[in-house]
């Protein structure tokens, strides 16, 4: 895991009047909060910021803040607010961190190899894309990567077989699954449910269609 660099301003105005105007001059408005200490309010390059997001995600992020006037910080992406149609950045949370404390953070999952049961036939089912581990921000891994290539038709992997390292955590109150590899009468059958559900709804519109003729 490494620092985002990133520069911003401080913003004084608040209220959605100002958020609006804001969003105007190509900005973003955000805040970063601090354990024992006051908000700061931000005013982010929507350039910049979009740069980052296309380049790494939206998970596990951690940036070295630059406040005009305030000096660096270490933060996390806390939360990231889309319009409706998530075509424009609403407003940024922060969180400021300490190094040396660990966090909770939500890394995507991601599988390695070919599964023997999918060679069989199988099909693969990630039935969680994402985890949450606790760590230091330093031990932060990118993704949880999972090799799959011993799974045989009808095993998985769930969340007390992953070992990460000792300085990373994965809580969990249920040992639930991760991935599976399901028979290919599963995926069989629902396609069949996806193929019957199209034509309900076919059949449901030109019903629709004759009832508004007959009026």
């Amino acid at each position: 895991m490494e620092l985002i660099e990133l520069s911003v301003a401080k913003r004084e105005a608040t209220g959605k009047g100002a958020a609006r105007r804001l969003r105007a001059d190509n900005a973003i408005p955000g805040i970063v909060y601090g354990a024992k200490k006051e908000p700061v309010k931000l005013s982010i390059d929507v350039t910049a910021f979009d740069k980052i997001i296309r380049e790494n995600g939206t998970t596990g992020l951690f940036f070295d803040l630059d406040i005009e006037g305030e000096g660096g910080k270490s933060v996390m992406l806390k939360d990231l607010q889309m319009d409706p149609f998530g075509l424009r950045y609403q407003h940024i949370d922060f969180h400021e961190i300490d190094m040396d404390e660990k966090v909770s953070v939500v890394v995507p999952v991601e599988t390695e190899g070919v599964s023997a049961g999918v060679k069989e036939g199988g099909m693969l089912q990630i039935i969680r894309r994402d985890l949450e581990v606790i760590c230091k921000p330093k031990d932060t891994p990118d993704s949880v990567k999972l090799d799959i290539s011993e799974l045989e038709i009808g095993d998985g992997i769930h969340v007390a077989d992953i070992d990460l390292g000792s300085e990373i955590e994965i809580p969990f109150d249920t040992n639930f699954t991760v991935v599976t590899i399901v028979p290919p009468e599963t995926a069989s059958d629902e396609e069949e449910l996806e193929e019957e559900a199209e034509i309900g709804e076919v059949a449901e519109d030109a019903e629709a269609e004759t009832e508004a003729a007959a009026e």
